[in-house]
């Protein structure tokens, strides 16, 4: 995990939703930084249940409301359904929290930035679990871009196939998901490809959304399970992107990034069908240079820098906030909104 600053003081959290990602980013966040979590709003006992053997201490409030309406807390862990991410990021920020929240921020650019307003009105800290970012392997491959080590960037090509897709059946409606693969998976790819090449403005953009092998012409019924969408940047960098849920992909998931330049390439991929264990290669000609292998504790890495930045500066941050801001305009435009 990213080592913490030797500090005095102790953060006091409150944690909205403590499923498995959300008890998994209270535990990393615990196990690796001076903060504590204060307390929980779950509406599962047995989630609520198993978060509280890690956080012993935590008083369990009834609704997202009670837990905003707690004075000592210093910022709340948002890992709730889609649906509930921009009104309840609102709503803590609001009553003076800094706010962590799982990705979609919002399920459109508007609500996206509606909470980034919010979180400019109360001058506090807003961070979005873009968790990709923290691997060692991706911050390999975007420092030996931001480097000039494989020259100037004009394609990347972006993949990522979850032979399973959610489990969850809200995922596949739109009202509560804001959309499907693009939005749970692509999103992902969209930011590590913006923030690599330093969010140019993105000129035209063509998708092709599909469900179950049919090109999908209305969200009323479904949302996308495949999708193959092009980018094109205002330096004329050509962005390919292709996401799915449930397709035969012969492996539990494909995840790659790849980034090619005048001078080289470099490319962050998962090895084996592996979700966790990624690998970051440079390329050069017909030689491959590995940069970084597994292993790599990375799953709650983006919480602990939040809250590491938290203690240093909890005020709101105009740099994230605008990128946020163009990532959830990019995905508004792929599903032509």
């Amino acid at each position: 995990m990213v080592p913490t600053q030797p500090t005095n003081k102790e953060l006091s959290l409150g944690f909205l939703g403590v499923g498995w990602i959300g008890r998994n980013r209270m535990e990393a966040i615990l196990n690796n930084t001076k903060a504590s979590a204060a307390a929980i709003t779950e509406p599962n006992s047995e989630n609520s249940d198993a978060a509280k053997k890690s956080a012993k201490n935590a008083i369990l409030k009834s609704s997202p409301e009670a837990l905003f309406a707690e004075e000592d807390l210093d910022g709340i862990v948002i890992a709730t359904p889609s649906a509930m991410h921009a009104k309840q990021s609102m709503d803590a920020l609001k009553s003076g929290k800094a706010v962590f929240c799982q990705k979609p921020l919002g399920r459109t650019a508007e609500e996206v930035k509606q909470v980034v307003e919010a979180s400019r009105n109360a001058d506090k800290l807003l961070a979005v679990d873009l968790s990709y970012r923290y691997t060692s392997a991706f911050k390999a491959v975007y420092d030996t871009i931001q480097k000039g080590e494989i020259g100037d960037i004009f394609a990347v090509d972006l993949t990522f196939h979850n032979a399973y897709g959610p489990d969850k059946e809200w995922f596949y409606d739109i009202k509560r998901s804001g959309g499907g693969c693009v939005m749970d998976l692509g999103i992902h790819l969209v930011d590590l490809a913006l923030w690599s090449l330093d969010f140019p403005e993105i000129k035209d953009v063509r998708s092709h959304l599909f469900h179950k092998g049919q090109k999908l012409t209305s969200f009323e019924e479904h949302v996308e399970d495949f999708a193959s969408v092009n980018l094109t940047s205002e330096k004329d960098q050509v962005i390919n992107l292709e996401c799915s849920w449930h397709v035969s992909a012969g492996k539990d998931a494909i995840i790659e990034a790849t980034f090619y330049g005048t001078q080289g390439g470099a490319s962050f991929k998962n090895i084996n069908g592996s979700f966790y264990d990624f690998k970051a290669e440079k390329y050069h000609g017909t030689q491959t240079e590995t940069l970084v292998n597994p292993p790599d504790e990375w799953s709650g890495r983006a919480g602990v820098v939040w809250v590491e930045n938290l203690l240093e500066n909890n005020r709101f941050d105009e740099k994230s906030a605008t990128e946020f801001i163009k990532t959830a305009e990019v995905i508004d435009r792929i599903y032509g909104r």
